[in-house]
């Protein structure tokens, strides 16, 4: 392939997956804003007409702003490569590190993040402070936002800049068979970061208090016993400090394995109905979902890797992309780049697999407790969250990765019959 070829073959791949997102927001804005005035009549006895419009509003304000979030990226991806930001970022750090070496790689790719981060954060502040905040769901102070950033940024420092050195170091160091040793050392990491994570990482964030409600907890634990499911402590989080939108969900694994409860879910929902919630969690792990996609996550990884190595050794990878200055780490940083374009196709094949998922989840919720307590779990929480209950159907098949809310309920209300 030459180098003209392949600027034409991602310039195709970058405009047509920013215009399919955006024909499908825009779809997403005007399906939901057409059923504004009209709640399905699967829940026309259980939501108001208000709060469906209200989720109708909710939806398009995050479109919208969605919207403007992938034109600014793709921006931002034409200026890094053929708008020669990535080349004039290498100049600049060669006046500091040797061009080549760990630390000009590092540097380079650390420069890559924080202009991802710093193109972010406009948005976070707008997403956090207006739109949430104007839809009542924003609980975040101005403290507490810059608190969260700077813990963030120093977790991204401490954890990943070392992380980065191993890895350019493993592809200069382990031959061509450097994509082996990196996603062994991959995977390493991200089942270490499992383990990790909730013990150590999330406590830097939030509080985790243990459930103090004895009745709940009873009937928690004898819904364990009943799945065979052992977890090493039941936990309350303090999610209301920052929105008032609640959820519930497990994490960890082995000796750290524990399940944890929104303070907001809590609130929200009655005993039984958030036994039949965690019930579609324990669906997910009786089916082994979490370790499907993990084992998924590693076999793309791989392909991934190697897809790299070969790109490495090819010419046109850079000149096509508007780099003069080929390299380890500006191969890296322009994969990582790119990546996302071609990938856009994989988008509606991953939330299908995550959506039937939910339905084997539900299924297994459906036999372990009330179907129809589940269903009136989640209606609550369509209610109080704000959650459209009319997607567009096509932009639901590409980006839900839950089913839609009418599809749900009626296979619940069918599996309890």
């Amino acid at each position: 392939m030459t180098a003209q070829a392949f600027t034409t073959l991602f310039l195709a791949a970058l405009l047509l997956a920013l215009s399919a997102r955006t024909v499908l927001i825009l779809r997403q804005i005007r399906h939901v804003r057409n059923c504004r005035d009209h709640v399905p009549e699967a829940f026309a006895t259980t939501i108001s007409l208000e709060s469906h419009r209200k989720a109708a509003d909710y939806t398009g304000a995050r479109m919208r702003l969605g919207l403007i979030d992938a034109l600014a990226g793709t921006l931002l991806v034409l200026a890094l490569t053929l708008g020669g930001g990535l080349d004039f970022t290498h100049a600049r750090l060669s006046a500091w590190f040797e061009p080549g070496g760990l630390a000009h790689g590092v540097g380079l790719l650390a420069a890559l993040g924080v202009l991802g981060w710093l193109l972010d954060l406009p948005f976070a502040i707008y997403r956090t402070f207006v739109t949430e905040r104007h839809f009542g769901f924003n609980r975040m102070t101005p403290a507490l936002f810059v608190a969260d950033l700077a813990r963030g940024a120093a977790l991204a420092a401490l954890i990943g800049l070392p992380l980065l050195l191993v890895v350019l170091w493993m592809m200069d160091a382990t031959g061509e068979r450097w994509w082996l040793w990196v996603w062994a050392l991959w995977i390493g990491f991200n089942l270490l970061a499992l383990f990790l994570w909730p013990t150590f990482i999330a406590p830097l964030f939030n509080r985790f208090t243990p459930l103090a409600d004895e009745s709940l907890r009873t009937r928690v634990e004898n819904l364990l016993s009943r799945c065979g499911f052992r977890a090493h402590g039941l936990f309350v989080m303090d999610g209301s400090r920052r929105s008032a939108h609640g959820n519930a969900y497990f994490t960890g694994f082995g000796a750290a394995r524990r399940i944890v409860f929104f303070d907001t879910l809590l609130d929200k929902l009655q005993p039984q109905e958030v036994e039949a919630v965690l019930a579609h969690e324990l669906g997910h792990f009786h089916h082994r979902h979490i370790w499907k996609r993990v084992a998924a996550s590693a076999t793309m990884s791989l392909a991934m890797l190697w897809l790299l190595g070969w790109l490495m050794t090819q010419d046109w990878f850079f000149a096509g992309l508007g780099v003069q200055q080929p390299g380890t780490a500006m191969a890296l940083a322009l994969f990582a780049l790119v990546l996302p374009a071609f990938a856009f196709p994989l988008a509606p094949l991953m939330s299908h697999w995550s959506r039937v998922h939910e339905f084997e989840a539900d299924r297994y919720a459906a036999r372990q407790t009330n179907a129809e307590d589940l269903v009136t779990a989640l209606v609550k929480l369509y209610r109080d969250n704000a959650a459209t209950l009319t997607p567009d159907p096509l932009f639901s098949r590409f980006f839900d990765s839950h089913p839609p809310a009418a599809i749900r309920v009626a296979r619940l209300r069918q599996a309890a019959a």
